[in-house]
């Protein structure tokens, strides 16, 4: 599954559609299959954790890849990567002169479409986001208060539990010497960690990030 850090590039990489017109939208999921977002502007792109956000006007769509997800970025007219039944959500937006850019979400884990007043009851289940400008100040003191609610877990499985913190994978967990099995409350007192940047690494998953 997708790290973190993988789909804040994602993120960075989607900021040129930022104020570009949506000329269509296709979204081949039964649920929004009827949802018109034709006419709507892309007002921001964002992740979160793992979670990627997209606001169109007043609407946000929210797409997880999971094991198999991607996006795809090209001309419409132009010849598929991948297999077109594979596509969940395609957005063709304008960039004139030229050809329309079309974006295709192939295999995504879930697509969901929900209104942006709604968003902060899409997220309140997560735990602060690991790569957030506010983690050092806000993010990283409510994770180190949500991991210690449980001190008696293992310390690989409370970093990965995305109720914690939003966006850590096995490949920013720190944890080597104990396998990431021992409790939170025993690395506490054996090796003194006392915050969550302790047990991540997160210098890494920045410079991966960059």
């Amino acid at each position: 599954m997708p790290e973190g850090d993988s789909i804040y590039q994602l993120s960075r990489r989607l900021q040129f559609l930022v104020g570009r017109t949506v000329l269509a939208a296709d979204i081949r999921v039964p649920r929004h299959a009827t949802v018109n977002l034709a006419g709507t502007t892309i007002r921001r792109v964002w992740p979160y954790g793992k979670h990627l956000f997209m606001q169109l006007d007043d609407t946000i769509i929210h797409t997880h890849l999971k094991m198999e997800g991607t996006w795809a970025i090209h001309r419409v007219g132009d010849r598929w990567r991948r297999p077109a039944h594979t596509a969940r959500v395609i957005l063709r937006v304008a960039d004139l002169p030229h050809q329309p850019i079309e974006l295709v979400g192939h295999s995504l884990g879930f697509v969901k479409i929900f209104s942006a007043k709604t968003y902060p009851e899409h997220v309140g289940h997560l735990g602060p986001d690991v790569l957030a400008l506010d983690w050092e100040h806000m993010g990283e003191p409510e994770a180190w208060r949500r991991i210690m609610l449980r001190p008696d877990r293992p310390v690989g499985t409370a970093l990965l539990d995305q109720t914690n913190l939003a966006g850590i994978g096995n490949g920013q967990r720190r944890i080597q010497r104990h396998g990431g099995s021992c409790s939170c409350a025993r690395l506490r007192a054996d090796d003194g960690a006392r915050r969550v940047d302790d047990l991540i690494d997160r210098k890494s998953t920045r410079l991966n990030s960059s």
